[in-house]
């Protein structure tokens, strides 16, 4: 799955938030790009071919930042899947779900990851038909 973490303010600096979360996501098996806005442009190609685009929000100057964004991202890909993180995210959730983000904790590593596994399609291998319960005469 593809999965893109996004920051938009941490002004350079390598974000923890961003840096967790990817190495998580990645040992779990999925394709992460992290994207720091305070460095570089949001990319249509990036969040077009994203199964999952989260918002990494620790503080509230970087939550109101994101506004515009989640309605950007939706209009890119209306069909991933958007999640907000981090600590305050909980602290918005009504504003954040009102928005279509789904809201999960400050510390969201493994939420991230039960997260994108939920949404990977099932096996569709074919099992051998259990026939041990029916005897059958030929």
């Amino acid at each position: 799955m593809q999965v893109v973490l996004i920051s938009t303010y941490d002004l350079g600096r390598q974000p923890f938030g961003l840096a967790s979360p990817a190495a998580w996501l990645r040992k779990a098996g999925h394709e992460v790009t992290p994207v720091d806005l305070t460095r570089t442009k949001l990319q249509a190609e990036v969040v077009g071919a994203a199964d999952l685009i989260a918002f990494y929000l620790p503080m509230h100057t970087a939550t109101r930042l994101a506004s515009p964004l989640l309605e950007r991202v939706r209009a890119m890909n209306p069909d991933a899947r958007v999640a907000a993180y981090g600590l305050y995210a909980p602290l918005n959730r009504a504003w954040l779900e009102e928005r279509g983000a789904q809201v999960l904790g400050p510390d969201a590593e493994q939420e991230l990851v039960d997260l994108v596994n939920a949404q990977r399609p099932t096996s569709t291998r074919f099992l051998a038909p259990d026939r041990t319960t029916q005897k059958w005469e030929v």
